[in-house]
């Protein structure tokens, strides 16, 4: 097979596919999508403009893949408890107490890439603004599942709205990404999960 002039000026040898994009997922995560430019992840991954385009495609292409390894890798044990979890109550408390420990394992707290990827309406890619607010709407989605089930198992009564209970905990949720990218300590965001928590027996009578 014959290498293009092209695709050997725009590659390196040395091209390490899963750390470069681990870079770009770091640029990504610290700016947004639209406040990170190609100066930035190219510089980030050691890249050239060209070598960037013929491995990932586009810039949307590589957010979309750096939000996969992100779920893959820092966001990973935060939602895969839920569906586990002995309770609903136990899954919602799961749900915050790995949140806080995850949005604060890093060298100072980031929040969430998938809350605050791409947050405004008027993103520069719809695409991308609506393929995060899928993400999180899935998010919703799993904890008013665990809920319903809570109620068929009995652990809840038939009359709770499971709706406005999963909506409540996603919402506290989100709200502790910006706590955390504003430099909230773990011990606030933990103390935010137990406030949270304080209020299931009034929300799931």
């Amino acid at each position: 097979m014959v290498t293009s002039p092209m695709a050997q000026r725009g590659r390196p040898r040395s091209f390490d596919r899963t750390a470069a994009l681990r870079q770009a997922m770091e640029v990504f995560w610290q700016k947004g999508y639209d406040n990170a430019s190609m100066a930035d992840l190219t510089a980030a991954m050691g890249l050239n403009p060209p070598s960037l385009y013929a491995a990932f495609g586009s810039k949307e292409g590589l957010f979309r893949e750096a939000v996969t390894l992100y779920a893959e890798t820092e966001g990973q044990g935060i939602w895969e408890g839920i569906a586990g979890a002995p309770t609903a109550r136990a899954a919602m408390a799961h749900l915050l107490e790995a949140t806080a420990l995850a949005y604060t394992s890093g060298a100072e707290p980031r929040g969430c890439l998938i809350v605050l990827g791409a947050p405004q309406p008027e993103c520069a890619s719809p695409a991308i603004r609506d393929d995060l607010k899928k993400r999180r709407l899935d998010g919703v989605r799993i904890l008013e599942e665990r809920l319903e089930r809570a109620v068929t198992e009995g652990e809840l009564p038939n009359h709770a709205d499971c709706a406005a209970i999963a909506n409540f905990y996603a919402t506290v949720q989100h709200g502790m990404s910006i706590r955390a990218r504003d430099g909230a300590s773990r011990e606030t965001l933990l103390a935010v999960a137990g406030g949270a928590m304080a209020a299931w027996d009034r929300l799931a009578t």
